[in-house]
């Protein structure tokens, strides 16, 4: 995008900085109430630090759970640190940010999604024949979007945009 402004570049980066935030505030206070996260990342990603036998269990793509039992969360503008518990084997993993695909909080109804390139056209076909376009985040200073029907988790697309 020669001599223009990549917001989408600048979004998905804001996006995994709010990610950072979040999993920071959790890393120093633990979770508070009744939050807790569905967070997938793409295991193909080079960055990725996880046990073979994880990496032969999920080859492309792996969806941790961090709520009740989770141990040395660690965040970095890059990614974090975790050990989750895995049938009484706990397991250390590094996920880079940018091998995120999702985060949901299913307790506030929030979730982003990060597409990869290959998912544009499917996202613009979506789109043109009538799909859900990408829904917004939220409106302002500690204001949420409102739920979407149906009662699930707001996804937020942001590689529609990127170029």
């Amino acid at each position: 995008m020669a001599g223009g402004i990549d917001y989408g570049g600048m979004m998905h980066r804001a996006m995994q900085g709010l990610i950072a935030d979040v999993l920071q505030v959790v890393a120093e206070q633990g979770l508070p109430g009744e939050h807790h996260f569905f967070i997938t990342f793409d295991t193909r990603d080079e960055g990725v630090e996880m046990a073979d036998w994880l990496r032969e269990r999920y080859p492309e793509e792996m969806t941790i759970v961090i709520q009740h039992w989770f141990d040395n969360l660690k965040v970095t503008h890059e990614g974090f640190t975790i050990t989750l518990n895995f049938g009484n084997s706990p397991e250390p993993l590094y996920v880079p940010f940018d091998s995120l695909r999702t985060f949901v909080d299913p307790s506030v109804e929030f979730g982003l999604r990060f597409e990869t390139q290959d998912s544009d056209e499917d996202a613009e076909d979506a789109e043109s024949e009538g799909g859900a376009a990408p829904s917004h985040g939220p409106e302002g200073p500690g204001e949420a979007a409102e739920p979407p029907a149906g009662g699930g988790a707001e996804v937020v697309s942001l590689d529609k945009w990127r170029k």
